[in-house]
């Protein structure tokens, strides 16, 4: 199997996984954590997990010169990303979070084409309308959507987070053709979590773990190990092969996935609007990523892997 097409699976990997994430975290909150407690322990559970796990598999060092970069990574994909997601999550809706989420792709194909120079072409920018099409007839239809009072904070505080999530994948690409994917999360988690300790701290000593019940505890660990830990480890690994805008198209699949799964479960029946979303989606990914499937664009990550074979 090429390298290619493990970076789709693995992004196919992360959309079932971010998709699962929205109703497990808004369930989390307020009625166990506030979105402050959420992040200081997801934070010091990612530090944990990539420091132990760089530790025992890979000893590689950063330059100094990079470091900068790197704390900037985790200020912005980090410390900010998962801060007003949470933070937004808690004041809006799922359904509206996911729809702030359809803009992702195309912020990241402008933020692309900027920074690193990626090309943007009719073909990619049409897949990515027509994915975009898809999800909302997906995500929209026969939903009641809430846009007044808390509600808007906490659709802007998702844009925002939105936003840093693209800038994350941007600025991310070119320290991948460096440095082992696990390396660099080691120093952008430490980096993300010595940026949020100033501001939650002091929240984490209102905590009453007594209160959790077995819910509780599967759902932290589902945001820490599964959402955290391999999901970053997953993204990382698709950008090493993938563009930016390619990994971030898979934004589009989270609400069809979901879709499936209601339909398996009997909790929803097949439906012409949902066919016609999926098949806009599916043509958009071929629009967006078929040149990619197999051949990997990025020649020095290519010949780095070569050399460490």
């Amino acid at each position: 199997m090429s390298r290619s097409i493990k970076a789709h699976l693995s992004m196919l990997g992360v959309s079932v996984i971010f998709g699962l994430h929205y109703s497990i975290a808004k369930s989390m909150m307020p009625a166990y954590l506030t979105p402050w407690q959420m992040v200081f322990i997801r934070l010091l559970g990612a530090v944990i997990l990539f420091w132990g796990f760089q530790r025992f598999f890979l000893h590689e060092k950063v330059e100094r010169r990079d470091l900068l970069m790197l704390a900037l990574c985790g200020l912005i994909g980090f410390t900010l990303n998962i801060t007003l997601f949470y933070a937004g999550l808690n004041l809006t809706t799922p359904v509206n979070a996911s729809i702030i989420h359809v803009t992702n792709p195309i912020m990241v194909l402008i933020l692309a084409s900027i920074i690193i120079r990626e090309k943007v072409t009719i073909r990619k920018t049409g897949g990515i309308l027509l994915g975009m099409s898809g999800a909302l007839i997906l995500i929209l239809w026969g939903r009641h959507l809430q846009f007044g009072g808390q509600t808007a904070w906490g659709n802007i505080l998702v844009l925002l987070n939105m936003m840093c999530y693209s800038l994350y994948l941007v600025l991310l690409k070119p320290l991948l053709v460096k440095y082992h994917t696990v390396t660099i999360l080691k120093w952008v988690s430490f980096f993300g979590f010595l940026f949020v300790i100033p501001v939650s701290a002091k929240s984490m000593l209102d905590i009453s773990f007594t209160g959790f019940d077995w819910y509780a505890w599967i759902a932290l660990f589902y945001i820490i190990v599964i959402t955290t830990f391999l999901v970053y480890l997953m993204i990382n690994y698709s950008l090493n092969v993938l563009t930016p805008t390619a990994v971030s198209y898979y934004t589009y699949l989270q609400p069809i996935l979901a879709a499936v799964s209601s339909v398996s479960v009997g909790m929803e029946r097949i439906t012409l609007p949902k066919v016609v979303a999926a098949v806009l989606i599916f043509v958009g990914v071929y629009l967006v990523t078929g040149k990619t499937w197999e051949k990997v664009g990025n020649t020095k990550y290519e010949k780095r892997i070569a050399n460490s074979e």
